[in-house]
C-alpha cells in the first residue's frame, strides 16, 4: 500500500558507526521528529544506531522517538514519532569509538552500497549521508577515495557505462558561498594537471545542469584562477591563458553566464557580497576552506552529475567527539533539507 504522502523516502546512511554519524542522526531526530518520521529511511546497523540514540537522549536530557525497523522500503509507511530504520550492513562486532577498523569501514560501504541502488531503482527520493571515514573503506577492502566516487562507481556500473562517461563533481555550500571544484580526492600535484580546458569546461556544464534542473536556469557563475592573481597574464604561470580562459570563453559561446579567471583570493569575497551564486574552484581545497571558514556547521556536501540527489554533511567522522552524544548535527540536517529541496525539483 502507498504511503499517505504519495511520496518516496529519502535514505539516509549511518556513516562509519565508529565516528559522530550515528550520534548526529539521533540528533537530528530528537530536534527534527516529525519531518525525519515523514520523509526519511536510516540505513544502518539498527543495534548502533539504538545506542548511538540513547547515548544522545542521556546526554540532552530529552526522550527519544522510537525507531520502527523496516525490512525494506517496499514497507515503508511514515509513523509520526518513530524514524524508519533498515537494517543494511553485517552487524558491526567490537564497536571500538573513535577507532579505524575494517568491519566499521565495510558496514559504511555496505550501507552505502543499499541506499545507492534503492535510490538507482527509483525507490528513494534522495541520499543523504553521514560521514565515513576513509582509512576504515579503504582497510575493508573498498578501494574508493571518498563517496563521491563511490557513488559514481555504482552509478555507472547500474546505468552499464564506464565510469569515465559518468562524470561527477563535488559542490560545496554554504549560507552565501557555493563553490563546484574541478578535481576531488587526489594529490595537489595531480589536482593541478587536472586543470585542462576540457575538465573545466565539463565542470561548467555540469554546475549549469544542475542548477537548471533546481529551478535556476540563469545562474551566475565565476571560475577561480589556478595561482597567484590568476596568473598575472602568465607572469605566474600558464593554466589561466592556456585552459581557463579557452574553458570560460567556450561556456560563454554556450550562453552561460560566466566570468574568469578570477583571481582567487578574492573570487570568494566577491561571491559572498552576491556578485556570484557559485564559483568553480581548480581544486578540493582551494573551495573547500572558504566554504567551511564561513559554516562548517551548516555546510552541505552535494554530488552533482549523478541519476539521483545526493548530499552529506560537510565534515567527517569526528573520531574525538565520537561516544561523547555532543556532537552538533546542524550540518547533517542543512543537508536533509538541502535533498530535500533538490528532491522536490527534480
Amino acid at each position: 500500500m502507498p504511503n499517505p504522502l504519495n511520496r518516496l523516502p529519502m535514505v539516509l546512511t549511518m556513516g562509519d558507526p565508529a565516528g559522530i554519524g550515528p550520534e548526529i542522526i539521533a540528533g537530528a531526530m530528537i530536534e527534527h521528529p516529525d519531518l525525519l518520521a515523514k520523509e526519511v529511511v536510516v540505513a544502518g546497523d539498527v543495534r548502533v544506531l539504538r545506542r548511538a540514540g540513547e547515548l544522545v537522549a542521556k546526554e540532552r536530557g530529552l526522550a527519544l522517538p522510537e525507531w520502527l525497523e523496516l525490512t525494506g522500503l517496499d514497507s515503508w509507511q511514515p509513523q509520526v514519532g518513530r524514524l524508519a530504520v533498515v537494517q543494511a550492513c553485517e552487524p558491526v562486532r567490537d564497536l571500538q569509538m573513535g577507532q579505524v577498523s575494517a568491519s566499521s569501514g565495510l558496514a559504511a560501504a555496505q550501507c552505502i552500497e543499499w541506499a545507492a541502488n534503492r535510490a538507482l531503482q527509483g525507490m528513494a527520493s534522495a541520499v543523504v549521508t553521514a560521514p565515513i571515514h576513509k582509512e576504515a573503506l579503504s582497510a575493508a577492502g573498498v578501494h574508493h577515495p571518498g563517496h563521491t566516487e563511490f557513488f559514481q562507481a555504482l552509478a555507472a556500473e547500474h546505468l552499464g557505462v564506464k565510469v569515465d562517461s559518468l562524470p561527477v563533481r563535488m559542490m560545496l555550500s554554504c549560507p552565501g558561498l557555493c563553490t563546484v571544484l574541478v578535481s576531488i580526492h587526489v594529490s595537489l600535484r595531480e589536482a593541478i594537471a587536472a586543470v585542462t580546458s576540457a575538465q573545466v569546461l565539463q565542470t561548467l556544464r555540469l554546475t549549469v545542469d544542475h542548477f537548471q534542473r533546481c529551478g535556476h536556469p540563469r545562474v551566475r557563475i565565476a571560475v577561480a584562477g589556478l595561482n597567484p592573481h590568476a596568473g598575472e597574464g602568465g607572469l605566474f604561470g600558464r593554466e589561466e591563458i592556456d585552459a581557463i580562459a579557452p574553458a570560460v570563453q567556450a561556456a560563454q559561446a554556450d550562453g552561460v553566464q560566466v566570468v574568469g579567471p578570477v583571481a582567487p583570493d578574492t573570487v570568494f569575497m566577491r561571491a559572498r557580497r552576491g556578485e556570484f551564486d557559485v564559483v568553480i574552484a581548480m581544486y578540493h581545497d582551494q573551495g573547500l576552506i572558504p566554504v567551511k571558514l564561513l559554516g562548517l556547521d551548516e555546510g552541505v556536501n552535494t554530488t552533482i552529475g549523478l541519476p539521483f540527489v545526493r548530499t552529506s554533511p560537510d565534515h567527517g567522522t569526528a573520531f574525538d567527539l565520537a561516544g561523547t552524544g555532543r556532537a552538533n548535527p546542524a550540518s547533517l540536517w542543512a543537508a536533509i533539507e538541502a535533498a530535500r529541496g533538490m528532491s522536490l525539483q527534480v
